[in-house]
């Protein structure tokens, strides 16, 4: 069981609203169906919604305009203070709020269906938020409020409410007690417990065989039954079980598809326009992804997105770097002139222009996960194997042209050294799935471009002067993806210009206490004004190196140090501010989260092999 859901260790204390009036990101925690998901805040409001799936344009959107945005809101009239926690081993959170009058617990859950197996690779979700509210103590007047985005038609049908959004979806909003409308105080009495219900699946207005109890029952079953098969026995066992469940919240359960984050426009810097919509799916996440899946024994979810991402990889034309749920193409990006940006940081984006870039890593991405799913018996077909043969061969000709690179800068392209790498990775790849199972190719010639692409990377993007590896072939500043190098097994832990480019990094991009930013913007110009915080997952790379070198006290000093750095539910953002320690950027972040979990498994290993020795 982890430690993050264990009430007895959660503390009630004041909430901490920023100086616009927003509550602060690691306030927030994270419920999910396997479709959808929301954002719960430790004041009982939830202010982001993305239903019946995780792109849909959010029901609620007072995490981008606290004013406009609307949120569902249920919390007593006069709140001191509250705390949050996990429901042991699942995705359902409980927020206890305390005010004056009295004491109010709400338990937040989108629900499954009775008996569903997360594994099973179908839909579990029913289609519905469920808010149990139980008073605790006291006699306390609730405020509760259902605040859509924007204009909706609402009106009185069965026991409840019939709502069309601006978007067209129809709702319905129902409740075991009396409310007088979207918009109510509700004088709650000790001992009451009663449930609120928002749903957008279709069914009766008046009539639902199960109880209220017995769905959320049944939800909190099939958390456990899922997490029974999660194993791992290395550091910080608590928090990496907790992680494993945020990934399960972010995963598509009908196809695997593993969503960068549930989130829209959460600014990399308060303020700033580095803003962007990561409600969609990066190929580039499947490798690293399933790495730390099948360290934790995931091994269902580890397959599935592998087969997600080569069932796209078949459809006809170059491979693109993201993808929607479906394996299509996300929406042209555009900016939301109507809201304001958390804590006023315009522009909100919708849709990713990414997904128009030329990244030449995608073809390293691609073989290295199918090379993954053919060493656990995945079957590669003709038709796959002739795309797979394509990609190999578009990245032995491509790896020293200009692309827009793993940071997906708005400039025009440069020859990085981290897309050139992937090209490495695609070829010697390509070659070792040709080999084991007997496929045309020209395995030979594969092996010898792959070899020169590594010596070229060590000669070419190497400044003497400097002492490091850097960004471009052919020299350029500094780019913390130089720290992959040793974890796709192009370039040695122990090689002599990693170790250095390891301390240059260390030194050059350190933002204090471990944390480091992806580049320095007035050094690498990526076409974006402003700035941002230091990214957790360059951290956690750093930390692999140090594992891979054998300086195992100072890896596990940083894995602490890191770990600490997750919100009191165990979440993790996309970036820190490392002035404040404020979370950053969309949030919580899968890839911050396959970080921490791989990067613990690592260590644990290298840590055991000490031992044994």
């Amino acid at each position: 069981m982890d430690a993050y859901t264990n009430s007895r260790q959660a503390r009630f204390g004041p909430l901490h609203y920023t100086s616009e009036g927003y509550l602060a990101i690691e306030e927030y925690g994270l419920i999910g169906d396997g479709a959808g998901a929301a954002l719960v805040g430790r004041d009982g409001a939830i202010p982001w919604l993305c239903a019946p799936r995780f792109d849909s344009p959010p029901l609620f959107c007072g995490l981008l305009d606290a004013q406009r945005g609307g949120a569902f809101t249920i919390a007593p009239e006069r709140l001191d203070e509250s705390r949050h926690y996990y429901l042991p081993d699942t995705g359902v959170l409980a927020t206890e709020l305390r005010g004056p009058d009295g004491v109010v617990r709400i338990t937040d859950a989108l629900t499954f269906r009775t008996g569903a197996n997360l594994n099973e690779g179908v839909r579990a979700a029913r289609g519905e938020l469920l808010r149990q509210v139980e008073v605790l103590e006291g006699d306390v007047p609730l405020r509760i409020d259902m605040a859509l985005r924007g204009t909706v038609d609402a009106e009185p049908h069965g026991d409840g409410w019939r709502i069309r959004t601006r978007d067209g979806l129809e709702l319905r909003y129902n409740a075991t007690i009396a409310l007088q409308g979207l918009r109510s105080i509700y004088y709650a009495r000790a001992g009451e417990c009663f449930h609120l219900v928002l749903r957008w699946a279709s069914g009766s207005y008046r009539y639902d065989p199960i109880a209220h109890q017995e769905v959320l029952e049944a939800t909190i079953a099939s958390w456990r039954r899922w997490i029974s098969g999660f194993e791992y026995g290395g550091p910080q066992a608590a928090l990496v079980r907790r992680s494993a469940i945020t990934l399960k919240l972010l995963d598509h359960f009908e196809n695997g598809a593993i969503i960068a984050a549930p989130t829209s426009s959460l600014p990399e810097a308060v303020g700033g326009p580095r803003n962007w919509d990561y409600r969609y799916t990066w190929v580039r996440d499947a490798a690293f992804s399933v790495y730390a899946l099948r360290g934790v024994s995931l091994t269902v979810e580890a397959q599935a997105f592998l087969a997600w991402v080569l069932d796209d990889v078949e459809n006809p034309g170059r491979p693109r770097v993201l993808y929607d749920l479906d394996g299509g193409v996300p929406p042209q990006e555009w900016e939301d002139g109507e809201l304001e940006g958390y804590r006023g940081s315009a522009p909100v984006r919708w849709g990713n222009a990414a997904v128009e870039q030329r990244q030449h890593d995608v073809f390293g991405e691609i073989l290295d996960s199918a090379y993954q799913w053919a060493n656990r018996g995945g079957r590669v077909t003709p038709h796959l194997w002739s795309c797979l043969h394509t990609f190999v061969e578009q990245a032995r000709v491509e790896w020293r042209k200009p692309d827009h690179g793993i940071w997906e800068v708005r400039t025009s392209g440069h020859p990085f050294t981290y897309s050139a790498a992937l090209c490495q990775v695609a070829l010697d790849r390509g070659a070792r799935i040709a080999e084991r199972l007997g496929l045309p190719g020209d395995i030979r010639g594969w092996r010898a471009d792959a070899a020169v692409i590594r010596e070229t990377i060590l000669n070419e993007a190497w400044n003497s002067k400097r002492n490091t590896l850097t960004e471009h072939l052919g020299g350029g500043w500094l780019d913390a993806s130089l720290l992959t190098l040793p974890l796709r097994r192009v370039v040695p832990f122990d090689h002599p210009r990693m170790i250095a480019t390891v301390e240059a990094v260390r030194q050059r991009l350190g933002a204090g206490d471990g944390l480091l930013y992806r580049y320095i913007p007035e050094e690498s110009p990526d076409g974006l004004p402003g700035h941002e915080g230091a990214f957790l997952l360059c951290s956690f790379w750093l930390l692999n190196n140090l594992t891979g070198q054998g300086r195992l006290d100072e890896a596990t000093a940083l894995y602490d140090a890191l770990c600490n750095r997750t919100n009191d539910l165990g979440l993790l953002p996309e970036q820190i501010d490392p002035a404040t320690g404020a979370f950053l950027g969309n949030f919580p972040q899968a890839f911050s989260h396959v970080g921490l979990i791989a990067s613990g498994r690592n260590l644990a290993r290298a840590l055991q092999g000490n031992r044994d020795d």
